[in-house]
């Protein structure tokens, strides 16, 4: 198999808020990479540090230690200027509230161009306009809808214009950070539907985070599960489905709600209880326990996880 082309990698991340007493550990010794071309997830509770991941790639937030390498060149801390604007054009992100993430008092016209307008990214006012133009029929609005203001919009047409926001920059990179959670459920498969087929067409990469385990499964090509600034497991995403190994990661799979009403009912919750990791002496680490399989645990619950992939039965 080729060698694939590793877009970001994200090495022994760590991203801290406060000082002192007050210091807190939001991300804590993260490690994964993105190939080029894929959609890899991110999932985890509400305040487990996938947003502050994301927007630390785009250098939003600071980084304390580790590093962030898009194309091979580090792009956290000092950077050069050029550097910076590279990482701005390519890399681009599209937010969760669709109405807090688009500028009220500003015609959609104003909204989609302002990052053109910001790097002159055109020639003149005419191709300004073709590129508007061209990114809202992209997302599947009319044309005519530039001319708007945002509060005319449903929340699901607000989200595409926020998508077409990102593709006017002409990114290869997007960190989609929960962009359905804000949406009607009849509108959500639409999003991701648009979402893949903008990925497939203009060879977009895309790290896309979630709470929810059901929603990434259908559009990921590999899945990281993070709990409390911590990945603690990261695989394919059909393989993550149907050999979870992290107590998490099946108690994220056991809240996934089931089609069939007779399943729902006899099915088992599973709450994941932190204590049951005993650190103290036998430290964990990150191990890959299958090819592409990683996992975060000590020797005796490694051992444990290899043992219950021996006695899966095989598909």
């Amino acid at each position: 198999m080729a060698e694939r082309e590793k877009l970001i990698e994200v090495k022994d991340l760590q991203i801290t808020f406060g000082s002192g007493k007050k210091k807190f550990v939001a991300v804590d010794h993260v490690n994964f990479d993105i190939y080029k071309g894929e959609t890899f997830s991110l999932v985890g509770e509400s305040g487990s540090g996938k947003t502050t991941i994301g927007r630390a790639i785009l250098r939003i937030n600071p980084t304390s230690a580790g590093e962030i390498l898009l194309k091979g060149q580090k792009i956290n801390g000092k950077i050069s200027k050029e550097l910076d604007k590279e990482v701005i054009r390519k890399c681009q992100m599209i937010f969760q509230d669709p109405m807090a993430s688009l500028n009220e008092r500003a015609k959609v016209d104003y909204i989609i161009s302002e990052g053109l307008i910001n790097w002159h990214l055109y020639k003149d006012e005419k191709e300004r306009e073709e590129k508007v133009q061209k990114a809202l029929r992209e997302v599947g609005l009319l044309p005519e809808f530039a001319s708007r203001f945002p509060h005319e919009f449903s929340g699901g047409q607000r989200q595409r214009i926020g998508i077409a926001r990102a593709l006017v920059m002409e990114p290869e990179f997007i960190v989609a950070d929960e962009p359905i959670s804000a949406l009607d459920v009849s509108i959500r498969a639409q999003v991701l539907n648009l979402l893949n087929r903008l990925k497939k067409d203009k060879g977009l990469t895309y790290l896309f985070i979630a709470h929810d385990l059901s929603v990434v499964r259908f559009i990921s090509d590999r899945i990281a599960v993070i709990h409390k600034g911590r990945i603690v497991e990261l695989a394919e995403a059909e393989e993550l489905f149907l050999h979870p190994l992290h107590p998490y990661t099946k108690a994220l799979l056991s809240a996934v709600p089931q089609p069939d009403p007779e399943v729902e009912k006899k099915k088992k919750l599973l709450v994941y209880d932190p204590s049951v990791h005993d650190y103290s002496v036998d430290k964990p680490v990150w191990e890959e326990i299958l090819p592409g399989h990683f996992v975060y645990g000590n020797q005796k619950e490694l051992e444990q996880y290899r043992k219950e992939i021996a006695n899966t039965p095989k598909a």
